[in-house]
């Protein structure tokens, strides 16, 4: 007696666990491969392409508004579901739209920016320092 064909998802965490990556990236890229295919419907990835990708991985970054290291790991998800499980070449020249970094403020002024906002102060009569600093 025949066994059924390994679903999809199995076949995804065999192919991880022969290749020795961690629990934590099994159930990542599980998770992501799962959310891939409910995205489009429960389509199957075989039957999906290039257009798909980058209508997924746009979705994350414009709709949903991920980093882009979140961004990254599903890229990198689907990259391990089509060459490695599904053994189908992935599609070159991915165009999705890419996250953005958030521009990070100084926490630290600098000896310049701090004499500037003093003097500020003692010019509006908010500082009541009696000696210079400089």
């Amino acid at each position: 007696m025949e066994r059924p064909p390994a679903k999809l998802l199995d076949k995804a965490r065999y192919r991880i666990r022969l290749k020795g990556y961690s629990i934590r990236t099994e159930q990542s890229y599980v998770s992501w491969i799962r959310r891939f295919i409910l995205f489009h419907n429960k389509r199957h990835p075989q039957d999906m392409g290039k257009n798909e990708i980058e209508v997924c991985l746009t979705h994350l970054a414009v709709n949903r508004h991920v980093s882009p290291s979140t961004q990254n790991q599903a890229f990198n998800s689907l990259l391990f579901l089509y060459r490695n499980v599904l053994e189908i070449e992935f599609p070159e020249n991915i165009n999705a739209y890419r996250s953005k970094r958030c521009v990070r403020l100084p926490t630290v002024l600098t000896k310049t920016e701090t004499m500037k906002t003093l003097s500020i102060l003692r010019a509006m009569g908010a500082c009541s320092w009696g000696a210079s600093y400089s």
